[in-house]
């Protein structure tokens, strides 16, 4: 089953790896799933973010 995905450039929606229109690489349009009792979620912030909070 494949999940739809976005181009962060266009902001337009599809279900390929690559946008159609523009050719840039397309992220998944969902965000990731939260858990209350991660306890890595810290570090995954700021690697994603790049800075120490």
């Amino acid at each position: 089953m494949k999940l739809i995905r976005k181009c962060p450039r266009d902001g337009r929606y599809t279900l390929q790896e690559r946008c159609p229109i523009c050719g840039e690489e397309t992220r998944p349009a969902h965000p990731p799933r939260f858990s209350p009792q991660d306890r890595m979620v810290k570090y995954r912030i700021i690697a994603r973010r790049g800075k120490v909070c």
